[in-house]
C-alpha cells in the first residue's frame, strides 16, 4: 500500500484525490504555485511543497520541481488529476526512471494514444469503430483535395497533436478546402508545434458520446457506460450526462463490450475514456483520454463506485475490486461546469470570493475548491466547480439540478451558473434532444 502519493494538480480535482487518500488512510502531498499559497487544496492535504512561481509553466508543469517536491517528502506515488502534466508520456517515463509509480496508465499508452493517427491506427486494430477519413497525415493540398473528392463534403481538417478545438476547420467544398487546410496546419503549429493534419468525414448532427473504461494492466478490462457530452461551446464541453439519453441498452453493451475488450487486450492500466461521435445508430472513434475526465462524477453517480480510489488499487498492482457483471447502472446523473467567467462574452473574471454557498441534499455533490474570501487567481483555467446531481430517472435529474442551482451562491465575481438556468427553460435540454452544433446555435441569440 501506498504511504504517501503527491497530487500534481490544483483545484477541485486535488481536492477529489485528497479526499480518495483520506478515506484509504494514504497520506497526501500538495504542491503549489506561489499564487496558489492560499489554496483549499494547500489546506486540506498532509503535508504542501511550494514549486514555483504563478505561471504554469513554471510550476505546475515543471516535472524537475514536481520530481523534486516528491523526493523531499518521500512521496511513493503521483496522481496527475487531469490536465497539466496527466498526459505527458514524457514525464511518466521519467517518473518510472526515479521509481516513483504514475498512478495512470504506461508511458507507451499515453503516447500511443496521444498522436491522433496512431490511436485512429490503433483502435481500429482493436475493432473500434472510427469515421471515415484520411490514411494517415495528409502532407499537401493536393493530397487532401483527392482524399475529400473520395470521402465526400463536408470534411473537417484536424492535427495530428490537437485537442480542444484547435488546428481543427471544415470544409464543406471544395473551394473552402485549401483556406481550411492550410489555417488547420498554421493553428496546429502554433499550438502543438507540431503541423501535420489528417481528415476525416464530417458528421452533420452527431452527438458526443463517450465510453469510461478501466484496465487493471493485468489483462482485465471494463467499461463503465457512456456519458452524453455533445452540450459544448467551441469544443469544450459545458453540460455532461450519464447514461446518454438517446443510447438504448443494446446499444450500449455494443460498444461498451468493444471498447472493453479493447483495452484487455491493450493491457491497459487505469481509468481512460473512448470517445466517438454517434451518429444514426453508429459510434464513431475520435480518440481516448489516457487520464481521469473532468466530468468522470456522474459516472461515480450511475455506478456507485470512486474511480480515483480504484485508480490507485490497480496503480499498486492489486485487481480491480469490481468485474463487468458487478456494474449495473441505476439513475440518471448531471454535471454542470461552473465557470468564473462573464456573460455572454465567456470572458474570464478572477477576483475575491465574497460569499460561497454550496447546495446540499439527497443526490447533490458540489466538486470545488472555493471559499469564503478566497481570491481567484488569473493564471489558470476558469473552471471553479462541478455541479452533480443524482436521480432516479433523467427527469427527476434534472429536476434536482434546477433546484441546487437556485441555492448555489457565489458571489463577487461572475459565473456561468446563469448559463444553465437559461438553458434548462429550452424544450431541446428538457428533451435530450441536442447535438454538438446545438449550443453553439442557441448561443448566436443568447444575452446573458
Amino acid at each position: 500500500m501506498f504511504e504517501k502519493i503527491l497530487i500534481a494538480n490544483r483545484g477541485e480535482i486535488a481536492l477529489r484525490v485528497i479526499r480518495a487518500c483520506r478515506e484509504m488512510g494514504i497520506k497526501s502531498v500538495a504542491v503549489h504555485s506561489t499564487a496558489d499559497a492560499d489554496a483549499m487544496h494547500v489546506r486540506m492535504a498532509d503535508e504542501a511543497v511550494c514549486i514555483g512561481p504563478p505561471s504554469g509553466t513554471q510550476s505546475y508543469l515543471s516535472i524537475p520541481a514536481i520530481v523534486s517536491a516528491c523526493e523531499i517528502t518521500g512521496a511513493d506515488a503521483i496522481h496527475p488529476g487531469y490536465g497539466f502534466l496527466s498526459e505527458n508520456a514524457s514525464f511518466v517515463q521519467i517518473l518510472e526512471d526515479h521509481d516513483i509509480t504514475f498512478i495512470g496508465p504506461s508511458a507507451e499508452h499515453i503516447r500511443q494514444m496521444g498522436d491522433k493517427i496512431t490511436a485512429k491506427d490503433t483502435a481500429k486494430a482493436l475493432g473500434i469503430p472510427v469515421v471515415p477519413g484520411s490514411d494517415g497525415g495528409v502532407p499537401d493540398v493536393e493530397t487532401a483535395k483527392r482524399v475529400a473528392a473520395d470521402m465526400g463534403y463536408p470534411v473537417i481538417i484536424k492535427a495530428t497533436a490537437g485537442g480542444g478545438g484547435r488546428g481543427m476547420k471544415v470544409a464543406t467544398t471544395e473551394a473552402d478546402l485549401e483556406t481550411a487546410f492550410q489555417t488547420a496546419r498554421s493553428e496546429a503549429k502554433a499550438a502543438f508545434g507540431n503541423d501535420e493534419v489528417y481528415m476525416e468525414k464530417y458528421l452533420q448532427k452527431p452527438r458526443h458520446i463517450e465510453i469510461q473504461v478501466f484496465g487493471d494492466g493485468q489483462g482485465g478490462g471494463v467499461h463503465l457506460g457512456e456519458r452524453d457530452c455533445s452540450l459544448q461551446r467551441r469544443h469544450q464541453k459545458v453540460f455532461e450526462e450519464a447514461p446518454g439519453p438517446c443510447i438504448t441498452p443494446e446499444e450500449r453493451e455494443r460498444i461498451g463490450t468493444i471498447c472493453a475488450n479493447a483495452i484487455a487486450e491493450m493491457g491497459y492500466r487505469g481509468a481512460g475514456t473512448i470517445e466517438f461521435l454517434y451518429e444514426d445508430g453508429e459510434f464513431y472513434f475520435i480518440e481516448m483520454n489516457t487520464r481521469l475526465q473532468v466530468e468522470h462524477p456522474v459516472t461515480e453517480g450511475i455506478f456507485g463506485v470512486d474511480l480515483v480510489r480504484e485508480q490507485i488499487r490497480v496503480a499498486e498492482g492489486m485487481k480491480m475490486s469490481f468485474a463487468q457483471e458487478d456494474l449495473q447502472l441505476s439513475g440518471h446523473a448531471i454535471e454542470v461546469r461552473i465557470n468564473a467567467e462573464r456573460l455572454p462574452s465567456f470572458t474570464p473574471c478572477p477576483g475575491k470570493i465574497t460569499a460561497f454557498h454550496a447546495p446540499g441534499g439527497l443526490g447533490v455533490r458540489m466538486d470545488s475548491a472555493l471559499y469564503d474570501g478566497y481570491s481567484i487567481p488569473p493564471y489558470y483555467d476558469s473552471l471553479i466547480g462541478k455541479l452533480i446531481v443524482h436521480g432516479r430517472d433523467r427527469r427527476e435529474a434534472l429536476a434536482r439540478l434546477e433546484r441546487a442551482l437556485g441555492e448555489l451562491i457565489v458571489d463577487g465575481i461572475d459565473t456561468t451558473i446563469p448559463l444553465f438556468h437559461a438553458l434548462l427553460a429550452e424544450e431541446d435540454v428538457q428533451t435530450g434532444n441536442y447535438n454538438i452544433h446545438w449550443l453553439e446555435k442557441w448561443l448566436e441569440t443568447y444575452q446573458g
